[in-house]
């Protein structure tokens, strides 16, 4: 679906960041912090996030709370009414949601509507259809084995896919009966902010849903400490998933964790090749290559190492880098100044480190001499012990691995400290299948498959624990209660 211009609303109006939606309403926050909003693609601010601190954390976690008891009392019906409108009033929304991504991450204008935005509303809906036969009681014997809402949930999201990780943890959490306490990242505030004023208007009640803003050290981890929160649902870093969950073991409250991922694509002997590299490159290069879950290990037989370099080479290079404004760009600039450095120290150490350098490389592409851009790259002859093949690179680097045999891509693909995700390709679906139950990763897919938000989706070791999407999803933001001696009952 491209987006009429006609219809697009006043980009310079964006969504205001500086104040907090509270118990209902929007409030100014007590902490005076603020930071610029920078605009990727220019480097110049378009607007002020406000900071959050602890004061902040405990008005909104305040709020919460009281509402629980009441919110948590809902029937199924009433949360089916509910999220029935906030999908309503989303997707009516479509486009502002689309103008405040491609500004605050400088995704590309066809990309932000039709992906970022467009999978916020299809995880709404994959709630609805799930909340309709969602079971809540089971009897066994004479216990009923309940499902209760959680709690306080405290959500803490990143900037990646701001509204995908939003709607898969609010979703669940008010189809379950939880309130809760959002906190977006500070790099991604205004779509967030969109999205309260949506929740308000489809009439969620005062408390239940709170936003506010911050940076994780401060807000996010005053809500991981805080005693009034029973669970969190945080998607990031490894390394600030540990932070969370150590900050949070003194409460022994709930923690959820989406976190880092190294990918491994692996192309089987008898794949159709051209077709599995384009699968991988699409993958890879999407978002600027900023998903956890992108496969920046493509994994080939040795004796077709070149081919297969070649292959990606060429999808690089026909990417569009520029303004994600441009209907001709295909990819726009990375996030922020440190992740463009960190880009640029992974693609300086594999040039140092000896791995051949295909296409791309270090610096921005030609003519782009402001901005947060990176060449599309592919590197080839790339060994395990390199730190491009080892440390999570979030930007649109492939680096192509040769293996001996099945086993030897079997042992490469879980070579890993991570487990989030794998891909597979190939012709023998017996040997397919063989390979995806042997890699360690919580997500698999199988020879480009349609997406399916009904899958689970979470990971293994330090990729984190528990899983979004669907009664996954749901699954963990309830408490499981069993009543010995109740008799055979259900929820109506």
């Amino acid at each position: 679906m491209t987006l009429p211009r006609h219809s697009q609303p006043d980009v310079t109006k964006m969504p205001d960041a500086t104040r907090f939606y509270i118990n209902g309403i929007w409030v100014d926050p007590i902490s005076p912090d603020r930071r610029k909003i920078i605009d990727p693609s220019t480097e110049t601010p378009i607007g002020q996030v406000a900071l959050a601190d602890a004061s902040d954390v405990d008005r909104a976690v305040a709020a919460a709370r009281a509402a629980f008891p009441t919110f948590a009392a809902t029937s199924r019906a009433e949360r089916l009414v509910l999220l029935r409108r906030i999908t309503e009033l989303y997707a009516a929304r479509m486009i502002e949601i689309a103008e405040s991504v491609m500004r605050e991450l400088g995704a590309p204008r066809a990309y932000a509507h039709d992906t970022q935005a467009w999978i916020g509303l299809a995880h709404l809906e994959k709630a609805v259809e799930t909340l309709e036969h969602y079971r809540f009681e089971e009897a066994r014997g004479s216990t009923l084995v309940a499902r209760e809402p959680a709690g306080v949930a405290a959500l803490i999201t990143p900037w990646n896919w701001p509204l995908n990780q939003i709607v898969c943890k609010v979703a669940p959490a008010l189809a379950t009966g939880c309130t809760m306490v959002l906190k977006p990242s500070e790099n991604t505030p205004t779509s967030a902010a969109l999205f309260a004023q949506i929740l308000h208007d489809a009439g969620v009640p005062a408390g239940v849903f709170n936003l506010i803003q911050g940076e994780g050290p401060v807000a996010g981890r005053a809500m991981a400490a805080h005693p009034g929160i029973d669970l969190i649902s945080f998607t990031g870093s490894t390394r600030a998933g540990i932070d969370v969950a150590t900050t949070a073991a003194s409460t022994v409250k709930r923690v959820l964790q989406e976190l880092g991922g190294k990918s491994p694509f692996i192309v089987l002997p008898d794949a159709d090749l051209a077709a599995a590299i384009a699968s991988c490159a699409a993958t890879v290069f999407g978002n600027t290559g900023q998903s956890c879950d992108s496969p920046t290990r493509l994994l080939v037989p040795a004796n077709l190492q070149a081919e297969a370099q070649s292959l990606a080479s060429q999808a690089a290079r026909a990417c569009r880098v520029g303004d994600p404004a441009d209907p001709e760009t295909t990819m726009g600039p990375l996030v922020s100044e440190r992740q463009f450095n960190h880009v640029q120290r992974l693609l300086q150490s594999g040039v140092a480190e000896g791995a051949t350098l295909v296409t791309g490389g270090p610096g921005r592409p030609p003519g782009l001499n402001r901005g947060y851009y990176v060449q599309p790259t592919v590197f080839g002859d790339v060994t395990l012990d390199m730190a491009i093949a080892r440390d999570e690179i979030f930007g649109p680097v492939i680096c192509v691995i040769s293996y001996d045999d099945e086993a030897d891509a079997i042992r490469i693909g879980n070579d890993t400290q991570y487990g989030l995700a794998a891909y597979v390709h190939g012709k023998d679906m017996a040997r397919v299948r063989r390979v995806a139950r042997a890699l360690r990763a919580g997500m698999i897919a199988i020879n480009d498959p349609p997406l399916d938000l009904g899958a689970p989706f979470g990971g293994y070791k330090q990729s984190g624990n528990g899983r979004e999407y669907a009664d996954f999803g749901f699954d963990d933001f309830t408490e499981i209660k069993g009543m010995i001696g109740y008799g055979p009952a259900f929820e109506s």
